[in-house]
């Protein structure tokens, strides 16, 4: 071989070399670029709250945007629909188009080729206007699905609205109108066009937690009224939902705590109911529909209820030397704001009570409550509002009484 040949090899090969590393170069900056592309805006990334994790417990998930829900996929009138998944082209197969007008993106086919790296480049955000309000989303107890447009009536969503009360857990839908910063209760029967909808779905609550085919079942139908309509749409994702949904389900059956102390007759005797009405009235209780005397606070949620031992419940009129076997105070722990100042009040009032009818205070097992049983339970409420505290759920909290429902 030549020494001419042996140069042009050795040319060859560094211009083969040159060639890969400037392409892989380049296949580094257009991948960086698309995946900025897809990253939220700085302003929706704050958290919506914080939760402290116990050491030797499952971590519980941070209040922050979920990055597998970053982009809404597009659904067309004819049914073709658009993944939402966001990670980087090289995955294979996945290409990105034009940004949405609302500031979420879309994503095409996972069955079309992937497009030339020039393509992914080209995809940009448009921010929400930074005078429009954060969106509503709890990520500790919901399941967000989001729905863009350029203009969409509220009507559209009046036969999912309806299914949604099928669900078995609690469903919020929230929209912001045309033109406007703050967000909004869906009306479907309003005459009015939404930009963006979030639709949640609550993880859980005292019936446990969400399951798999209530998510679905969510999903599928705003699925079905973006395909009709071709709105944008995208699902977070389920198995991190369900995930989420069991841990705190798991916290709530820890601190769901509901606390009696009965007053009872001293011997063989009975109480007089007359007099325990008349010191319930006193003391700013209000009897309800269902025949149990509730303290409220200023939210006219409960802070303890009243009831009467005996199946009868207690009534406007009671009749003159009527009376029962006792009564019972109930204090719901979790749901109950400032819990330790109440509960003192309502040992203090359960007293009273004893002591006007001439009955003893005592627990659920029929000992009675001394100045050292009473300590020990003011005791255990604290750890329970500290847990409480550090899981971002505060006693009494709106998050407290929807997660307590």
């Amino acid at each position: 071989m030549s020494d001419l040949q042996i140069s042009l090899l050795v040319i060859g090969a560094v211009v083969v070399v040159a060639v890969l590393l400037f392409n892989r170069l380049q296949e580094r900056r257009f991948r960086n670029q698309a995946e900025a592309a897809f990253r939220m805006p700085a302003e929706s990334q704050k958290p919506v709250g914080s939760v402290a994790h116990d050491l030797g417990q499952r971590v519980e998930p941070a209040l922050h945007e979920p990055a597998s829900g970053d982009a809404l996929h597009a659904v067309s009138p004819s049914g073709t629909s658009a993944a939402h998944r966001t990670e980087p082209a090289e995955a294979g197969g996945w290409t990105a188009s034009a940004p949405a007008p609302d500031g979420m993106a879309y994503t095409a086919h996972p069955e079309e080729p992937p497009a030339a790296p020039a393509a992914r480049a080209a995809v940009s955000r448009v921010p929400t206007p930074k005078s429009a309000a954060p969106a509503p989303y709890d990520e500790l107890i919901e399941y967000r699905v989001r729905i863009g447009s350029d203009s969409v009536a509220a009507h559209v969503f009046a036969d999912a609205f309806n299914q949604g009360r099928s669900l078995g857990k609690a469903v919020r839908w929230l929209a912001l109108p045309v033109g406007a910063t703050e967000w909004e209760d869906i009306q479907p029967w309003r005459d009015v066009h939404y930009q963006q909808i979030i639709v949640t779905l609550q993880l859980a609550d005292r019936n446990g937690a969400i399951q798999d085919d209530q998510l679905t079942a969510l999903c599928a139908q705003l699925q079905t009224v973006a395909q009709t309509h071709g709105l944008r749409i995208a699902c977070d994702d389920t198995v991190d939902a369900l995930e989420r949904a069991q841990a705190i389900d798991r916290f709530c059956v820890d601190v769901d705590v509901l606390i009696g102390l009965n007053v009872v007759a001293r011997g063989e005797g009975a109480v007089n109911l007359e007099r325990i009405v008349r010191e319930a009235e006193s003391n700013g209780m209000v009897l309800g529909m269902d025949g149990v005397f509730q303290l409220l606070d200023s939210r006219s949620e409960p802070l303890y209820a009243l009831c009467n031992h005996d199946a009868e419940p207690f009534s406007a009129t009671v009749i003159e030397g009527q009376v029962s076997q006792g009564v019972t105070l109930q204090f719901d722990v979790p749901r109950v704001p400032d819990g330790v100042k109440v509960f003192d009040s309502m040992v203090a009032f359960g007293r009273k009570l004893a002591n006007e009818v001439g009955g003893i205070l005592v627990d659920d097992n029929q000992r009675p409550l001394t100045d050292t049983g009473i300590d020990k339970i003011r005791s255990q409420l604290l750890q329970i509002y500290e847990r409480m505290e550090a899981r971002g759920v505060p006693s009494g909290s709106r998050r407290a009484l929807r997660l307590f429902s």
